[in-house]
């Protein structure tokens, strides 16, 4: 059995400790798992209407501290402001949004021979939350909110550099009046705490965003179990630039495709795939916007891009750029930090690992491609298949292209991945199972059948 041990919450902008908070050893896990059982029974048991006016006092009370959550955020995670409150508003809008479901979580009557058959969805136990460093609070609900709307109790582990956000999450839905034990969160290393929940026989199902290496690590373990697992892992996402588009708009928005989070996004357009007849104008174009991105305090408004969350994530973001590497660069600030600056590649092999493994920093690549069929090759020709984008003004090409490219998740002519009322997920190593949308309650439930006999 583990010991006791410590975790150190630095703020990424300053270097400096903000919190020290206990770390969760297996033993923990064990008692968190056993009130978390007890909690759920009694939760599954209310009545519908019941569970949905408690998740809807959570909400409101999210939305009473979201100044409070995004200035936690802030400190330990090194977000923007204006981030920070979007991803508070965000957990918000996901309870919301899954509180509507719960009285709507419906089976199906099926037409039978000699009588009545209907189909049950129950919930599955205990959840297993583990939410990653990079976007701590909406991917904690993402999981955490349509579990619990659907009668399961949740574990949420967070990440060891962003355990603030959750905890405080947890004592609002106390306030809020969630009962004692049905959502606990259990900060701590991921070897001890993460290992013991996945491992855990009275935990029905993980929920794991993170690396693809990890997710694999857990995807063998739960299958020891007979467990289910919705991972949600990297993306190494193409922003795919025609020559019939509007270059001037797809230009603007490129560099916060990357840049949003300081890069550390598994949405992030990092590829950035131009027509070669457009591409002199569109980097004529890129430059200039690339060298107006604000790179400083993240708790200033006009702020755009804060630091990397850690000297590690530093110094592994620099191992992609040469001192030397050709293209376009932005600046950052100087001395305590983990600052990298905005950062284009060019000149690059399609096959350099700049260009097909996930940086997680802001850093993009800059491909040039011929036609259609060269420009699917190229954004098909890593092993991520996340997200994308889409720039052209014919709506075939739009289609055609939206249904050669493997990712999850396309937008055309913008970047937008996310929203709590669509699915989101992944092809190939970039995940396995679907978040959010209308259908997020169903993956945390059992399909029971029931057949009644009508014969006399």
């Amino acid at each position: 059995m583990s010991t006791a041990y410590e975790l150190q919450v630095l703020n990424p902008a300053t270097e400096e400790v903000i919190a020290t908070v206990p770390g969760a050893t297996p033993a923990d896990v064990d008692a968190a798992v056993v009130r978390a059982r007890a909690a759920q029974h009694r939760w599954a048991a209310a009545a519908p209407a019941d569970r949905a006016r408690l998740l809807r006092r959570f909400a409101a009370l999210v939305d009473e501290h979201v100044a409070e959550l995004a200035r936690l955020e802030v400190r330990e995670a090194g977000h923007t402001i204006g981030n920070a409150r979007w991803e508070a508003g965000n957990v918000r809008d996901l309870l919301d949004f899954s509180a509507g479901g719960v009285e709507r979580l419906s089976g199906r009557q099926i037409p039978v021979a000699g009588g009545l058959d209907i189909t049950l969805l129950e919930p599955l136990g205990v959840i297993g939350v583990i939410a990653p460093w990079n976007f701590p609070m909406p991917i904690a609900a993402w999981g955490t909110a349509p579990a619990l709307a659907a009668g399961n109790a949740v574990i949420l582990k967070p990440a060891e550099t962003t355990p603030l956000t959750a905890l405080r999450l947890a004592e609002l839905a106390l306030e809020a009046g969630l009962p004692e034990g049905l959502f606990q969160v259990l900060p701590g290393a991921g070897a001890v705490a993460g290992n013991a929940l996945v491992e855990h026989p009275g935990v029905a199902k993980i929920v794991f965003t993170g690396s693809t290496r990890v997710g694999k690590q857990i995807m063998a373990t739960c299958a020891e179990h007979v467990k289910r697992v919705t991972l949600e892992l990297g993306g190494k996402s193409p922003n795919i630039v025609f020559a019939d588009a509007d270059i001037e708009a797809a230009a603007a928005a490129t560099p916060m495709s990357f840049l949003d989070n300081s890069g550390q996004d598994c949405c992030a357009r990092t590829r950035i795939l131009v027509q070669r007849t457009a591409y002199d104008r569109f980097m004529e174009l890129l430059g200039p916007a690339i060298e107006q991105i604000v790179v400083g305090d993240p708790s200033d408004e006009k702020t755009q891009m804060g630091p990397l969350i850690s000297r590690v994530q530093l110094e592994r973001v620099r191992s992609y750029v040469a001192d030397d590497a050709p293209g376009l660069r932005g600046s950052a600030p100087e001395g305590p930090g983990f600052w990298f600056p905005p950062t284009v590649l060019t000149g690059l092999d399609p096959d350099a690992p700049a260009a097909v493994e996930e940086v997680f920093g802001p850093v993009a690549v800059v491909l040039p491609f011929e036609d259609e069929e060269d420009a699917v090759r190229l954004a098909n020709a890593t092993e991520y298949g996340l997200s994308g984008s889409i720039w052209t003004r014919d709506v075939g090409r739009a289609l055609r292209v939206s249904r050669a490219v493997a990712a999850g998740n396309l937008s055309v002519n913008s970047h937008s991945s996310v929203r709590y009322s669509t699915p989101f997920g992944g092809y190939k190593q970039s995940g396995l199972g679907r978040e959010l949308g209308p259908d997020a309650l169903t993956a945390f439930t059992e399909t029971k059948n029931v057949f009644i006999s009508t014969e006399a």
